[in-house]
């Protein structure tokens, strides 16, 4: 927290190890502004990009504007209006890439976005679990008290997965309704509840950890391949994590633990967004990544070795570009890379005739309506619609 104090209260500073690569960037250069969105600003995506701007500014003399947002449709709307360029976003971002959950509304739908880069830390993401009853894997919480959360489709989705990966639904154990995230937390101190989700680092279970039932991380071995499945059935996001920092004692760098993850920030741009502009970030961001892992939490998270290519949303052209540019892509990446732009593409022209052709004022209706015509385009294409 006093490295994401300092980074949130200092002036983009240019220091001389970064003057000594200004031109290296300065032919096509950045625009002169840029706008982001992004978490509030306490959180550690904020401090994130702060670092990525301090980094940019110094490049390219490139004002970096960054836009806290409290909510997945207060950090979107901005980036689908055009009025900012990128968004430093969450797994919403997935979700609007698909067209489900609240981007399944009428003033939404599937969202053309692409990736220009993710960061995949030291935490993870997961259920924490009550210390006192005897839960080791996610198979173990059978017959466990687990909390969802009202409002809340990533939270409840990512609790589902980790019950699928022990080969469990929400019919095998007893589901807890909570008002909201940190009511979780409390219940399961209190015994209303025995697990919850939430990333490795967060506060939330660190009051767990502190409580009188204590707590555990559930392992997740990278060697359960059925595992693995079933949880990408539900959540195909997810992937296997070692995890080094995570709230309470006994996991650290010296200790680490499988787990599982998804990227945090991802951060995206409109499929349309300048090339030449989303060309030098990438690049900016992968060859001065060494001046700015280490200044704040997380940002370490952005190098070229985290990088999924075989994630779930696209990357921008640009991006490719440039990873082709540098010899770190291939024919299956390629590969992947298209079929995951037929199926955004599958899903816009499919959304544009559904609307076309769907006049309900019924806003329930018309999500359940294009659920299932979503899921007919899908299977006809031969693809998983994952969301039914």
């Amino acid at each position: 927290m006093k490295a994401i104090r300092n980074i949130l209260g200092a002036s983009l500073l240019v220091c001389s190890s970064t003057l000594s690569f200004a031109a290296q960037y300065s032919e096509g250069g950045l625009p002169s502004t840029m706008a982001w969105t992004a978490y509030p600003t306490s959180s550690a995506s904020y401090a994130q990009l702060v670092t990525i701007g301090n980094v940019l500014k110094h490049k390219f003399g490139t004002s970096i504007r960054i836009l806290p947002g409290d909510n997945d449709v207060s950090r979107m709307t901005p980036m689908k209006n055009g009025r900012v360029d990128l968004c430093g976003c969450g797994i919403a971002s997935y979700f609007a890439a698909e067209g489900v959950f609240l981007f399944s509304r009428p003033d939404w739908g599937p969202q053309p976005i692409r990736v220009i880069s993710t960061s995949i830390g030291e935490f993870g993401m997961g259920v924490v679990v009550a210390g006192d009853i005897g839960v080791k894997t996610p198979a173990d919480l059978k017959g466990k008290k687990v909390a969802w959360i009202r409002g809340s489709p990533a939270l409840n989705l990512g609790t589902e997965a980790f019950l699928a990966f022990g080969d469990l639904t929400w019919d095998d154990v007893e589901r807890v309704d909570f008002p909201g995230y940190n009511r979780a937390f409390d219940g399961i101190i209190q015994g209303q509840a025995d697990a919850a989700f939430t990333a490795t680092s967060s506060p939330a279970p660190e009051q767990v950890a502190a409580g009188p039932r204590g707590h555990v991380w559930p392992e997740l071995s990278a060697d359960n391949k059925e595992g693995w499945k079933r949880m990408a059935k539900v959540a195909p996001y997810f992937q296997p994590h070692v995890i080094t920092m995570a709230a309470g004692e006994g996991i650290n760098k010296d200790n680490p633990q499988d787990f599982a993850s998804y990227p945090y920030p991802i951060l995206i741009s409109n499929q349309d967004y300048d090339s030449n502009t989303v060309y030098n970030l990438i690049k900016v961001m992968t060859e001065e990544y060494d001046s700015y892992k280490d200044t704040v939490p997380g940002a370490a998270g952005y190098g070229l070795e985290n990088q999924n290519m075989f994630w779930v949303i696209p990357f921008h052209d640009a991006v490719v570009d440039y990873y082709k540019e540098i010899g770190h892509w291939t024919d299956e990446m390629q590969e992947h890379q298209d079929m995951l732009v037929k199926r955004q593409q599958i899903l816009i022209d499919t959304w544009d005739s559904f609307v076309a052709n769907n006049s309900s004022s019924d806003e329930v209706a018309f999500q359940a309506e294009w659920m299932k015509t979503r899921a007919t385009a899908l299977d006809a294409a031969g693809m998983d619609p994952i969301f039914r």
